[in-house]
Order: structure tokens, then C-alpha cells, then sequence
């Protein structure tokens, strides 16, 4: 989860395409020919510096959640950083209409891709597994599929299982306290990302409840292995979804959220509804689209 998995993901991928990759967190000394930055706040310094040591290289600054829907017109890193960039790399396509027009031509869409997990983990049959992924942030909203949970039916078998790291205290005793609150809320904490990968795979569906987001992984992810997706309606899912996916609402939306889940739950019809709608996207998240997007976008520079 999170950015580290982006970036070693994109370092197997950029390998695979013959490139030499050095993955670092602040910018390196010595003669590169391309830097990627990941995060358009956090990579400024890196990016004054690689310019400085590398000119005329290229810049690719990729815009993360946090760039895009809180630091943008607030940070003037962010700024800067976009504007020295030769391209600037979006992981879903509504995000462009926030930055300003005259970069919108330096924009490139790469869709984070996924694979099938195989063997499809076997499903439990006592409960309707339901995960919620990512780390436990206010941004993303993460006790929400909990609350909404705890609105549900007594005949219903939904268990929300909630995997993803507490960054702080608070979100440590919330979690914890939710978990024996309710009996339908199970907290694991952090899992490896191939463990997390098989979780979701063995779900009935998965839920994400984010006030804002880049383009997460977990949601390619889930659409790759034909998981029906609940999500709260910001530009990533709509962008990556469409704006009249089904299975859509409000950011907050507690009431909506526990319809949503005893539908999801009850109703295979809506489940394969879900699923279907995602056929047209699914495509562009197949590794070898990604691989072919990476490529094209490195072949417009000479170096």
C-alpha cells in the first residue's frame, strides 16, 4: 500500500523495459538521465536538484492524492515542481481539470495495473467477507464500511475485515475499540502486499470510503480480479469507474453505504451488475497495457 509499493512496482516494471532504476528517497548525486518523481510536494527539492546536477534531463513529476486534492493552490512546491516538469504523469483522468490549463499539455494518464490472483483464494461461507484496504488515514475515511456496518439487519452475514497501518495512536484504540464493539468488524493491521492481494481476492466485495485519492492500487486490483466495488463518489473512482457506476456514494454517506452492502450482500444480480460495469476499464489495467503506456511516454524523450 501507499507510495513505496508504487515505486518499487514501476522500478520491476521500468527493469522489465530495459531501463537501469535507482529507487531513493531524497535525489542522488551522479549522472541520471531521467528522474520520476512521486509526489509533487515531497519530490520538490529532489527535482530543484536533479536539474541542477542533470541539466536539460527530464523531469516526469507523478501527482499523488495528496498533491492533486490538498496541496494544489496551497503548496507552492507543488507548483514549481509541475512547472519544471517536462510531463506530468496522472493516475486517472479527471484529475487534469485541476491543474491549470496551460499544463494540461505536459499531462500523461498511465492506469496502475494489476493481476489475477492464482489460485483464486477459496471464499468463506459463514460470513459475507467484505475488505477495506489502505492505511488508516482521516483522508481515506477508513471506519466508515464499520459504521455502516452496524446499521445492517441481524439476518445479515456481512464482516468487514480492514487491513492497512495506524499512523497514529488515535487510529490504533478506534480501530481496536470498533473491533470489539462490533462483531462484524474484524482490524488485521498491516499485511504484506501479496498477502493483502489474496485477502481481497477471496472477498465478496471491497470498500472505498476516501475523501480523495490519486488512483489506488486497490481498486484496479479489485476490478482486475472481478471484485464488486463499493466507493465513495471523489474524481479517482469516477474517473477510473465512470460517474454512473452503480455503486456509488457520497463521501460520508453512512446510511447509504449500509443500503449499498445488504444489496451487495443479497443481491447477485447487482454483484454481476458491479462486475460488468468495470468490463471496459479492466483492459487498461492488464500489465502489458501499463508496460505499453510507460514505453510510449519514455520514447518522447531523447537521451
Amino acid at each position: 500500500m501507499g507510495n513505496s509499493v508504487t515505486a518499487d512496482r514501476w522500478r520491476k516494471l521500468l527493469n522489465d523495459l530495459g531501463h537501469e532504476v535507482t529507487v531513493a528517497h531524497r535525489c542522488l548525486r551522479g549522472p541520471f538521465d531521467l528522474l520520476i518523481a512521486l509526489h509533487a510536494r515531497k519530490s520538490h527539492n529532489a527535482v530543484l536538484q536533479f536539474q541542477k546536477q542533470n541539466a536539460k534531463r527530464p523531469v516526469i513529476v507523478a501527482m499523488t492524492g495528496t498533491d492533486l486534492h490538498s496541496d494544489l493552490g496551497r503548496s507552492k512546491k507543488v507548483m514549481e515542481s509541475v512547472e519544471l516538469a517536462q510531463r506530468i504523469l496522472l493516475l486517472e483522468p479527471k484529475a487534469g481539470f485541476k491543474l491549470p490549463t496551460k499544463l494540461r499539455k505536459k499531462i500523461r494518464v498511465i492506469y496502475q495495473s494489476a493481476v489475477v490472483i492464482k489460485p483464486t483464494p477459496t471464499r468463506l461461507k459463514r460470513w459475507f467477507e467484505v475488505t477495506v484496504v489502505g492505511h488508516l488515514r482521516p483522508v481515506k475515511d477508513p471506519f466508515r464500511t464499520a459504521q455502516a456496518a452496524m446499521r445492517l439487519p441481524t439476518v445479515s452475514r456481512v464482516r468487514v475485515v480492514q487491513i492497512g497501518r495506524t499512523l497514529d495512536p488515535f487510529m490504533e484504540r478506534r480501530a481496536r475499540s470498533l473491533a470489539e464493539q462490533n462483531p462484524r468488524y474484524k482490524f488485521l493491521g498491516p499485511l504484506s502486499h501479496l498477502e493483502t492481494q489474496r485477502r481481497l481476492a477471496r472477498s465478496r466485495a471491497t470498500v472505498l470510503s476516501s475523501k480523495s485519492e490519486g488512483g489506488p492500487a486497490v481498486l484496479s486490483e479489485a476490478i482486475v480480479n472481478s471484485i464488486p466495488v463499493l466507493a465513495s463518489r471523489i474524481d479517482a473512482t469516477e474517473g477510473i469507474l465512470g460517474e454512473s457506476y452503480p455503486g456509488l456514494f457520497c463521501v460520508g454517506d453512512t446510511r447509504r453505504l449500509a443500503e449499498l452492502l445488504y444489496r451487495v450482500e443479497k443481491d447477485a444480480s447487482f454483484r454481476r451488475e458491479l462486475v460488468s460495469c468495470t468490463k471496459s476499464i479492466k483492459r487498461k489495467l492488464q500489465p502489458s497495457f501499463e508496460r505499453k503506456a510507460w514505453r510510449a511516454l519514455l520514447s518522447e524523450f531523447s537521451y
